[in-house]
């Protein structure tokens, strides 16, 4: 019955999707209000997550959690202004002078795409709060090190991808699943806007960048699946604490691991609704097969208007061909000509 449910999953979400909004959203609600109809925090709506803070805090700022309002107003106008590669940008913060901090946020120009163009949108992003990272514990802002187990596995991750191969080409080109997805959740590169829905007995997280689809997490009680039962977005389950929805999450299946994890990924998210404008996200993730310690990072969800576009991931699909054929070029041109 577990694993029925579990196929039955996509089927609810297309119901929510095409229901909720009518029959939840469409109901007459106080607008200065942040409940549902059946008093829980109302999260509802559509929200981006974008920033430019990097997850973890740049060596120059090591010392510093947050920037002051001054340095704040500073670094957004470098980053909100015209010609900015969206793409470079995060990595603004990682100088202190202002003459480096111009250049980093400017691509070559031998490049294929002019991602100032594509990727700037009519709301620039830049940093949506005065932290110098997402992490905020441990204190340095850093992901602990990686244990023993975790380093074996990084290095033979490694020595697979250093071989192109249509088996080991990375999971976001071949559309299985982006590492931004989660959870836990991560400000995505492009694209960063999520909607949610809510019923008294379900809350579904739809991302607009997605491979996997709704994550759909019950809220009624149930227990976690089987430990046999591995899935690419593990397995959510749902509670309110006071005024915050707790969503515990396991039964990763490993094959997109996250900053080093394994099997035994536990990823504990909290959302809080702050205002009309805003919901506080953080997250806790632990893995005594990958981490010395548990840690933990937060960022604001902030109110967007729509519509959230179809997103449709295809690239590997015919791209891959190309991708092999100048891999297998390279392998025989002779060593010394391929590294010059």
């Amino acid at each position: 019955m577990k694993q029925l449910n579990s196929l039955l999953a996509p089927a609810l979400a297309i119901v929510l999707l095409l229901v909720v909004p009518a029959a939840v959203l469409g109901q007459s609600v106080d607008p200065a209000s942040t409940r549902t109809p059946w008093g829980d925090p109302d999260l509802q709506g559509i929200w981006t997550s974008s920033t430019y803070t990097p997850l973890q805090r740049p060596g120059n700022l090591a010392d510093r959690a947050l920037f002051t309002e001054e340095e704040l107003a500073d670094l957004n106008e470098i980053l909100t202004a015209g010609g900015v590669d969206p793409l470079l940008a995060r990595g603004v913060i990682a100088s202190d002078d202002t003459a480096e901090r111009l250049e980093r946020t400017r691509q070559p120009d031998d490049v294929h795409y002019d991602n100032a163009v594509w990727l700037t949108e009519e709301q620039p992003k830049r940093l949506s709060s005065r932290r110098t990272s997402l992490i905020v514990d441990p204190p340095d802002g850093r992901i602990p090190p990686l244990v023993s187990e975790a380093q074996e596995r990084a290095m033979k991750r490694r020595e697979a991808y250093s071989m192109d191969s249509y088996e080991n080409r990375p999971v976001g080109e071949r559309c299985l699943v982006w590492p931004h997805e989660g959870p836990p959740m991560l400000p995505a590169a492009y694209n960063d806007i999520l909607r949610i829905f809510q019923t008294e007995d379900y809350v579904v997280i739809f991302q607009e960048m997605n491979n996997n689809g709704p994550r759909i997490v019950p809220l009624d009680g149930r227990p976690h699946l089987p430990s046999t039962i591995r899935q690419w977005p593990g397995d959510s389950r749902g509670h309110w604490d006071g005024e915050t929805l707790v969503v515990d999450t396991i039964n990763f299946n490993a094959k997109n691991p996250f900053n080093g994890s394994g099997h035994g990924l536990h990823v504990v998210e909290r959302f809080t609704r702050d205002d009309e404008k805003g919901i506080h996200y953080e997250f806790t993730v632990d893995d005594p097969t990958a981490w010395a310690r548990s840690w933990s990072a937060e960022f604001p969800l902030m109110k967007r208007e729509g519509p959230l576009f179809e997103y449709a991931c295809h690239e590997g699909n015919y791209d891959i061909r190309h991708i092999l054929e100048v891999a297998r070029h390279l392998d025989k041109v002779p060593a010394t000509e391929n590294t010059e």
